[in-house]
């Protein structure tokens, strides 16, 4: 077949991209496969971070990606569609996380719809984590433009069916992360920077109240967690403001307890976090799924997460790690437990196993049996 991929690609940086560009390596083994992408992917104005875009220490991959569509200028719409239609494509493939996109990508989906393609979407959310009054009326319109869809989760999947009662569409979980070969936790803490002879525990990724993080710095100051050599390393950019967790720290008197690396990571330095810890830990308020469980299994490490959206179906409790409720208390008994007990070796040597479930390739197969049923139907 021939597949369009109209999403984020590099230069942009980020999970997302990362995503795209490996699900397209996946369809480019058996078919045409042609990547579009931003020409503008946010306003500036808009992007809550440093920089949208890859610089010369990421090593995301260039994938030939096409930039044709500014998602605030109308006049891009039609023509990005006009360039995937010469294309001639068979399915056109998007990501969903967020109702700003939803005009663009809506009505490049409607167009080549009119046109007789078959347009699939993945979807990260479908109703976001911090919801605006408008966000239903723009994620119904992008929906109504598509056939099919892909859920990474149950909890994506009901919310698409609260919208498309009648949807077509496949649960497969998100794939594993490829973030290189694993270093030995000591070269990690070496390249770090770290104490060799501390223990660390992580949390990884832009940093947004849903995340959790407050909970985790709560949990690292009780009196069990306190007594023990063990720190907490908060390992990428702040999407808000920092004073709120700079003073939260300083409240809970565990300064000695966090190490701050709180810039954007390259993706030549992630293997270095998580090989340098000895449990990645997801302490979420709201989730569907999560690209950092991705990584920790590619990396066999365990992992605590919390009971919200799909967190759950990814990681099986006391067998890789922990699923706890959302609160500080009982990340604070996860922790005591994996350390009182050592659980590190029994829960790195189960994930091996797990983690066979999250392949690229049937990724792929689940969208292309998606095709195959909206062309009989």
């Amino acid at each position: 077949m021939r597949i369009a991929y109209l999403s984020t690609f590099y230069p942009y940086r980020g999970g997302i991209a990362q995503f795209n560009a490996a699900l397209l390596k996946a369809f480019g083994k058996n078919h045409e496969v042609k990547a579009f992408t931003f020409k503008r992917q946010y306003p500036e104005l808009l992007f809550p971070g440093k920089t949208q875009y890859a610089d010369a220490k990421d090593s995301a991959e260039d994938v030939g990606a096409v930039r044709v569509l500014d998602t605030i200028n109308p006049l891009t719409y039609g023509k990005t569609a006009n360039a995937i239609l010469e294309f001639k494509p068979d399915i056109m493939i998007t990501k969903y996380w967020m109702p700003f996109f939803a005009p663009s990508l809506g009505t490049v989906a409607k167009t080549l719809k009119k046109n007789g393609v078959v347009n699939i979407a993945v979807l990260d959310n479908v109703i976001p984590h911090e919801e605006k009054f408008y966000d239903r009326t723009l994620t119904k319109y992008f929906l109504n433009n598509y056939h099919a869809f892909v859920a990474m989760s149950k909890s994506v999947a009901d919310d698409l069916l609260t919208f498309v009662p009648n949807a077509k569409y496949a649960l497969h979980p998100h794939p594993l992360f490829d973030f290189g070969e694993p270093t030995s936790k000591r070269d990690a803490k070496a390249k770090l920077g770290l104490n060799e002879g501390d223990n660390y525990i992580l949390f990884f990724g832009f940093i947004r109240r849903y995340k959790g993080l407050d909970m985790l710095l709560e949990a690292m100051a009780d009196a069990r967690i306190r007594g023990r050599n063990l720190k907490v390393i908060v390992a990428g950019e702040y999407y808000e403001d920092k004073t709120f967790y700079d003073n939260k720290i300083k409240e809970l008197g565990i300064e000695d307890k966090v190490v701050l690396h709180t810039d954007y990571i390259p993706s030549d330095m992630v293997r270095y976090y998580f090989c340098a810890a000895d449990m990645i830990v997801q302490p979420y308020r709201s989730a569907t799924q999560s690209g950092v469980t991705q990584i920790a299994y590619h990396f066999e490490k365990p992992m605590l997460v919390t009971d919200v959206g799909g967190l759950s179906e990814i990681v099986p409790h006391n067998k890789v790690g922990y699923v706890v409720q959302p609160n500080p208390a009982a990340i604070a008994e996860a922790l005591n437990d994996f350390y009182e007990n050592k659980r590190e070796a029994s829960f790195s040597a189960n994930t091996k196993e797990e983690k066979k479930r999250f392949q690229w390739e049937s990724f792929a197969a689940a969208i292309e049996d998606l095709y195959k049923q909206v062309k009989t139907t």
